[in-house]
């Protein structure tokens, strides 16, 4: 094992300068795609926990307008929570502007929709990174594969007899910098179909969710303006 790394570590020392600057680029996209793929695991992971939390508590039969002052009270939400909030902020507003039923309802949907839409960017964000990282370094390797066989049988090109011996050593040089791109690529790739199989079954529920409380939101707008959200809004949640 030590032998083999030592190896791979004199072929890199040995390669030529574009192919050590092409695995150098392709560690420094390994690190990041690291980086990335840790970070989002823990930020869709807690995204995925607060939804839960949040459901089991919205379809327990609390008092929405308490839920609401909850959210409101710790800075305001992301997430599920954080779409409640905005679609209820907006209700009450337009409720208390005396507008319309199907402007309450109207305005309550946009504004969970803006909310949905902030959150689905915050969860995507750098995903497009590993998706470049995965489809862009196996080309990247590949070049410093080519310049260093290029180079490899360039030099060979004042021997008049050149033998196995002689070519291998180049050629594995060039080599590494294929397995480098394979290395920075397969996790990348792996990473980015999952975290964004994950967020597409998030936004899911999002969109679940805004058609549920929207239909809270209607039933609650046809009672008039002075009938508060109560427990009663979300009693179904007790049949769930």
């Amino acid at each position: 094992m030590n032998g083999d790394q030592l190896s791979i570590l004199r072929l890199i020392v040995q390669a030529s300068v574009p192919v050590q600057v092409v695995i150098g680029i392709l560690l420094l996209a390994s690190l990041s795609s690291w980086a990335i793929i840790f970070r989002k695991r823990r930020v869709i992971g807690r995204a995925r926990r607060e939804a839960d939390r949040f459901e089991s508590r919205f379809w327990s039969g609390d008092d929405l307008a308490q839920l609401y002052r909850a959210i409101e009270s710790h800075g305001g939400a992301t997430g599920m929570a954080g779409i409640f909030e905005f679609g209820f902020r907006e209700f009450a507003r337009l409720r208390q502007a005396t507008a319309g039923q199907e402007q309450q309802l109207e305005g309550a949907r946009r504004a969970m929709r803006v909310a949905q839409l902030k959150e689905i960017d915050r969860l995507e964000h750098s995903l497009a990174t590993l998706a470049t990282v995965g489809s862009t370094s196996p080309y990247v390797g590949l070049f410093g594969t080519v310049w260093g066989i290029m180079s490899a049988f360039s030099s060979l090109g004042n021997i008049q007899q050149a033998t196995l011996a002689q070519v291998a050593p180049g050629i594995s040089e060039a080599l590494v910098a294929t397995a480098f791109g394979l290395f920075a690529a397969i996790p990348a790739v792996v990473a980015y179909n999952r975290f964004a199989d994950q967020v597409t079954r998030l936004e899911i529920r999002f969109d679940a969710f805004i058609e549920e409380f929207s239909t809270i939101l209607q039933r609650h707008a046809a009672r008039g303006a002075l009938t508060p959200v109560g427990a009663a809004d979300n009693s179904r949640g007790k049949e769930r």
